[in-house]
């Protein structure tokens, strides 16, 4: 299977390497060939030093992000009672509001111990900074080479082998939720879904006859993860992933007919909701007002808060078009270096990556673990969509989500939420939400 990943950070990283190096060096931390770091001229080992606590910055703050963050934490005090965790968590704008301030402090050399990213592309601009740590060597002491699939290592190494991110779970993008209520009464099956673009768009056309609004998106990023998945409908998983190596242009036709696409379906949406986050906009597909929504599977966790039933109450498949195809994202965790507490964010890496932490962080948020070494017994802890899940993550064609920054960085899909959100407002057109696309590609290409 290709890498889209792998193949942009060849370039990436060969450009960056000699002013990585710079900066490390005038930090005065910098790595060793075996993953260490210097203190006074000798080699010490990642996470080696003070465990008495860990500073964590996620942005899982609310609802039931908030909730599987507690059931990790207690496994963490359980794991490592000598380490006081201190939530450093950010709310708002699904981690933008995280990010910022994790930016400020990284540029100012204030670094909490670890932090939350989206595994993948995301994290490049802090590797090239020299923020993170090389963990590499965590990988084989906590023995995650053997637990973790191989397709999913691959999206974690740059082209020089090396790994700055362990993560906590596995999300999928491409799925669509819906409620059965609603199908039903625009005389559509909850059981059969469409098998295309066109085919779900002509479903949408009966569900607005029938006096409900078709679908709904919410804020920018929303937006950007509903696009995604058009593409990969529309372009094919090879297509798609050609976007982020240069093998397709995002200037070209095939991508103006996605586009076209998208243009289409967002008409169908319920403007009010642009600038709400995910959970806001999902709402009216639990009180079936609406049909259907586009969201990662940690909606699972919000239809069980709101106490719905999946096969009942509401129903899930893959965005039509993208059958087979599993849209990758992971929460994952970095280690910085400079943070105050070494010893304290190693331990907290190696609780993320067990069996006990990613169960009883995964069955609360509604992701699956990235561990594959489950047994049966412990996959059956799971919800049924959960061990579907990790069915597809096991046998699908894999891709990387531009919205949750596997494929691409910041600095690109920032851009791209920035195009989506003048086109949901009428500020532009389909061709030029085209060029502006292309130029955040090119931003980083």
């Amino acid at each position: 299977m290709r890498n889209p990943i792998l193949s942009r950070r060849q370039v990436l990283v060969g450009l960056s390497t000699t002013a990585v190096l710079a900066t490390l060096a005038a930090c005065g931390t910098t790595g060793t060939e075996d993953s260490g770091a210097t203190s006074g001229g000798s080699a010490v080992a990642v996470g080696e030093g003070d465990d008495s606590q860990v500073d964590v910055v996620t942005w899982w703050s609310a609802g039931s992000e908030k909730e599987g963050l507690a059931a990790l934490v207690e496994v963490f005090e359980k794991q490592f009672p000598q380490t006081k965790f201190e939530n450093k968590a950010v709310s708002g704008g699904g981690g933008s509001q995280a990010k910022q301030k994790l930016a400020a402090d990284l540029a100012a050399g204030n670094p909490p111990d670890t932090y939350q990213a989206h595994a993948g592309a995301e994290i490049q601009a802090d590797i090239e900074a020299g923020y993170l740590l090389d963990i590499s060597s965590l990988y084989d002491e906590f023995g995650l080479n053997d637990a973790f699939p191989e397709t999913l290592i691959d999206r974690l190494k740059d082209s020089e082998g090396a790994i700055y991110s362990i993560p906590s779970n596995v999300h999928r993008n491409n799925v669509v939720w819906a409620s059965i209520e609603v199908l039903k009464a625009a005389g559509l099956d909850p059981d059969s879904p469409a098998t295309d673009i066109d085919g779900w768009i002509a479903d949408m056309e009966k569900i607005k006859a029938a006096g409900y609004t078709p679908i709904t998106m919410g804020m920018a990023w929303t937006q950007l993860g509903l696009l995604e998945t058009v593409l990969i409908a529309d372009l094919g998983a090879d297509a798609y992933s050609g976007l982020f190596d240069g093998s397709t242009d995002w200037a070209g036709d095939e991508v103006a007919a996605a586009l076209k696409h998208y243009e289409t379906i967002i008409g169908f949406t319920d403007k009010s909701l642009y600038t709400e986050d995910w959970e806001p906009a999902m709402r009216p597909i639990f009180e079936n007002q609406a049909a259907y929504n586009v969201m990662g599977d940690w909606a699972v966790a919000g239809f069980d808060a709101a106490g719905l039933t999946a096969g009942t109450d509401y129903t899930y498949f893959p965005v039509p078009g993208t059958d087979g195809v599993f849209d990758f994202l992971a929460d994952a965790f970095a280690l910085t270096d400079g943070g105050p507490h070494p010893g304290g964010g190693k331990n907290w890496l190696q609780c993320i990556s067990t069996k006990e932490g990613q169960i009883a962080f995964n069955k609360v948020k509604g992701s699956i673990p990235s561990r594959s070494d489950l047994t049966d017994e412990e996959k059956a802890q799971f919800s049924e969509y959960q061990q579907s899940a990790m069915e597809s993550f096991g046998q699908d064609t894999i891709v990387s989500s531009i919205a949750h920054g596997a494929a691409l960085p910041t600095k690109a899909s920032d851009a791209m939420n920035d195009a989506l959100t003048k086109f949901s407002q009428g500020a532009s057109d389909v061709a030029t939400l085209q060029s502006e696309l292309a130029a955040a590609y090119a931003s980083v290409a």
